[in-house]
């Protein structure tokens, strides 16, 4: 079950997608934990029709998982992660467009409306108007899914995930004769990782299929291999998240590497990432996979002066020295301590290199939690917090004695860090009865306690954007003027509108652009806390 905060924004989102009835169901599902048809019904207290239709939408859109068991039989449970995931679909439109064209962005995001569809029937609604447009359409599909940004939607991915990694443990567990150790445990849950990983990939292998002989052209052999492939019509696809959120993670590194450096930094990491581009499928991934300094030079622009970055003794720098040179200070080689090597981008090994994900994702969410630290208890939290993740566990006056700080300032501040969950207490009995008077207590960082804390403000805090959104749209003045506006007349031409109804229609737009904005710059922390919490577990969040 989620969290109060999650369920109040999933709700939210549900409600302003799908409507009040269709909320009023998850609203049921998330408060209570999975349930039944008929348990549904009598707790939603509506229609077993109603019901039945608010399911079908939900199940259709990916965000209802339901399983059949011989204890409870057939079950509902909300996919939370997927419905938090559609705050995200116009950045996925967004970078479709840039990766496809708009032909590319319009099969996303027709996908993205109906949850699932088959080829036939996504090139039949696109191409309605302009028949001769269907090849395009069919061109720009098969990319879309042999670059992995659609997937096939099959009844494994239907099945809540954390149910068969249950089972499969259950399973491994059942082998071990006798008391089973940590070893013997820790290696039951690794099996049944890799057997439900698996699964899923055999899964969605489908989607791609050999040509029949007849429409194989006779041309040159090299020809012929890409052209025996074609699309599976009898699939049905869905949007890949993750292949998207490596875009995000992408983007958001390459930033990174310009804060730290320049922006020639940020040029040679665009193009370290993009080598590999094609095969990243996941944010789980704890490196890229290897390329070469030549391939990375080869996709630098001619018209991006490397030189400008640098201070070189050679007045004419090639690019491929330029970028060794790049590669280099990303990669600490300068500095080859466990400090240096906290602080890379990347690693060389064997003249390979790699984008190292895992280290830099710890990067990202700790400066999440320092900024998070500065912004509300000032530069001396963000010394303290620093300082304890730095160290480890240390009593007050340790800290006051470290950080230089008289112990009349660190004590408030501890207790005001440790009351947004910042920091955590550690008890340390000296003896065996537990009293307080004679026990230490040792401060330090439980980064999964703070991080689930912040995630918690953040989901707080797009509720609210939501909300301030839905409550300007419901101003009786500006709901007036967008009804006006959306009659059919007033939308050929605007002038039929008054001076002051276009001044405020201005007015509006420009809050609603502000509130777009400031929820982006929160789903981007969100994005960083949650998505990237996991690299390199390749686990389900």
């Amino acid at each position: 079950m989620a969290d109060a905060e999650t369920s109040r924004l999933c709700v939210q989102i549900v409600r302003s997608h799908f409507g009040p009835l269709t909320a009023n169901v998850a609203s049921a599902l998330l408060m209570r934990g999975r349930l039944s048809l008929s348990q549904l019904i009598r707790y939603t207290m509506m229609k077993p029709r109603t019901v039945r239709a608010a399911i079908v939408v939900l199940v259709q859109q990916n965000i209802l998982w339901h399983s059949n068991t011989e204890e409870e039989g057939d079950m509902l449970e909300f996919n939370t992660l997927e419905c938090l995931m559609r705050l995200r679909f116009g950045r996925f439109v967004w970078q479709a467009e840039q990766l496809f064209g708009p032909s590319g962005a319009e099969i996303v995001q027709l996908i993205l409306d109906h949850g699932k569809l088959q080829p036939p029937d996504i090139i039949s609604r696109l191409s309605i108007h302009n028949p001769k447009s269907s090849g395009l359409y069919s061109q720009t599909l098969y990319k879309l899914i042999s670059g992995a940004h659609l997937k096939p939607s099959t009844l494994l991915s239907h099945h809540s995930p954390r149910d068969k990694r249950i089972k499969y443990e259950a399973e491994e567990k059942a082998k071990i004769s006798g008391f089973p150790t940590a070893k013997e445990l820790r290696e039951a849950q690794e099996t049944a990782e890799a057997r439900l990983k698996r699964e899923e990939e055999e899964a969605e292998s489908v989607g791609l299929k050999r040509k029949p002989k007849d429409l194989i052209s006779h041309r040159s052999s090299k020809k012929k291999t890409t052209e025996e492939v074609m699309v599976d019509d009898s699939v049905y696809f869905r949007v890949n998240f993750d292949k998207f959120n490596t875009y995000i993670r992408n983007k958001l590194i390459e930033m990174a590497a310009g804060e730290r450096f320049n922006r020639s930094a940020t040029l040679v990491m665009r193009a370290t990432l993009k080598a590999t581009e094609a095969r990243q499928k996941s944010v789980f991934d704890a490196r890229s996979d290897p390329t070469s300094t030549a391939a990375i030079a080869m996709l630098i622009s001619d018209d991006d002066d490397l030189s400008t970055g640098l201070v070189t003794s050679t007045k004419k720098a090639s690019s491929a020295s330029l970028v060794k040179d790049y590669l280099g200070l990303m990669s600490a080689v300068d500095n080859p301590t466990p400090a240096g090597k906290a602080a890379s981008f990347i690693s060389i090994t064997d003249n390979k290199v790699y984008v190292e994900f895992e280290i830099v994702s710890k990067r990202l969410r700790r400066r999440v939690l320092e900024a998070v630290a500065r912004e509300r208890h000032g530069d001396d939290g963000v010394r303290i917090v620093r300082l304890l993740l730095d160290i480890g566990k240390m009593d007050e006056k340790q800290i006051a004695k470290v950080a230089m700080m008289p112990n009349n300032i660190v004590r408030p501040l501890l207790a005001a860090l440790s009351s947004d969950f910042l920091i955590s207490t550690q008890e340390v009995p000296r003896s065996a009865d537990r009293n307080p008077t004679r026990t230490f207590y040792l401060w330090h960082v439980d980064l999964h306690k703070a991080y689930s804390a912040l995630l918690g403000h953040l989901y707080k805090t797009l509720y609210n954007i939501g909300m301030r959104r839905q409550a300007e749209q419901e101003e009786p003045t500006v709901k007036a003027v967008l009804a006006k506006r959306a009659r059919t007349d007033v939308a050929q031409d605007e002038n039929l509108l008054s001076r002051m109804e276009r001044d405020m229609l201005k007015e509006y737009e420009t809050k609603r652009e502000k509130l777009t904005v400031l929820e982006m710059r929160v789903e981007e922390a969100v994005f960083i806390l949650r998505d990237l919490d996991k690299v390199g577990s390749h686990e389900n969040i």
